[in-house]
């Protein structure tokens, strides 16, 4: 993305939340870490695996906007689906713009049809992004237009990619327009405001996901139970649980000789070690099974928690 340090707006400082919404895999994720040029939700080729509200922040000289990374809208009656369901509805009441992800490669149907339903609801102003610009078509770029346009017909329509950062400055730019007056909310060099738990759980996901797709997609979740962090020593240490719902699965998550749960561990070290630089890190990571944990209410209440809390 450009600066701007040459931008003028008289002085006048915008402040907005942005509800980031749209099906699953769309490039919600994608975008908001490539707007915030920082990983701030974690990214797999699975759907749906973005769970909390993710807040993540762009500040520049026009203002800041706080951007609120939504679970895919999906439409299941599933326990799980409908508390990530609650999730992405009760964003679009508190938040000043609505950004709508569509996926250029994917025709309209149902889901689009209720989440537009839902969008005009909320009576929020609306910028709309056709993403995945680098590999959509003509024809499948006016399926989606017309469909929005039908909608939407007085909303900017934008063409993004998220993955290559293309089209983010046009979109920064519709954004801030429509922003309202305001100071900043969070400091300058915020780009989250996820606590340390979350932040460290959530990479741990994403690393069990990327490298198990194929079996165990949606039945973990991640726990921190311990950590300590000594500012004199400049010492972390972390002990972590991956949850399953059954014990069979953990031997798949550990894998042969231990081989899966190294790896993992060592993927998530990487990516952990960034949040506490010049420190000394340990990370213990274990596995333990916790049965039907998706319909289970009180689990789920913990995995859905708001993060700033």
């Amino acid at each position: 993305m450009e600066s701007f340090s040459n931008f003028n707006y008289d002085d006048v400082m915008k402040s907005a939340t942005v509800s980031v919404i749209g099906r699953p895999s769309a490039g919600k994720s994608t975008m908001v870490n490539t707007i915030c040029e920082m990983k701030v939700s974690i990214t797999s080729p699975i759907p749906q695996t973005t769970r909390n509200k993710i807040r993540g922040i762009y500040t520049d000289q026009r203002g800041q906007l706080v951007f609120i990374d939504t679970p895919g809208y999906h439409l299941s009656e599933k326990t799980i689906n409908r508390k990530m369901q609650e999730v992405t509805v009760s964003a679009l009441s508190e938040s000043d713009i609505i950004l709508y992800i569509i996926d250029g490669k994917r025709e309209p149907k149902k889901e689009e049809e209720t989440l537009s339903s839902l969008i005009k609801e909320a009576e929020v102003p609306l910028v709309c992004a056709i993403n995945k610009k680098d590999i959509i078509t003509k024809e499948e770029e006016e399926n989606v237009r017309f469909f929005l346009k039908n909608r939407f017909p007085s909303a900017p329509v934008l063409l993004t990619s998220s993955k290559d950062d293309d089209g983010i400055d046009e979109l920064l730019i519709e954004l801030f327009r429509l922003a309202p007056e305001g100071e900043l909310m969070y400091d300058e060099s915020s780009y989250t405001d996820q606590n340390l738990e979350f932040r460290i759980s959530e990479i741990i996901r994403e690393k069990t996901i990327n490298m198990l797709s194929d079996e165990l997609p949606h039945t973990i979740f991640v726990e921190v139970s311990d950590l300590e962090y000594d500012e004199e020593e400049k010492k972390v240490w972390v002990r972590a649980f991956i949850n399953t719902e059954r014990d069979g699965q953990k031997g798949i998550i550990v894998g042969k000789g231990g081989e899966n749960i190294k790896k993992i561990r060592q993927e998530s070290f990487k990516d952990i070690r960034k949040i506490f630089p010049g420190s000394k890190l340990e990370l213990d990571l274990r596995v333990k099974a916790v049965a039907k944990w998706r319909n289970n209410q009180a689990v789920l209440d913990r995995i859905f928690r708001e993060i700033n809390k």
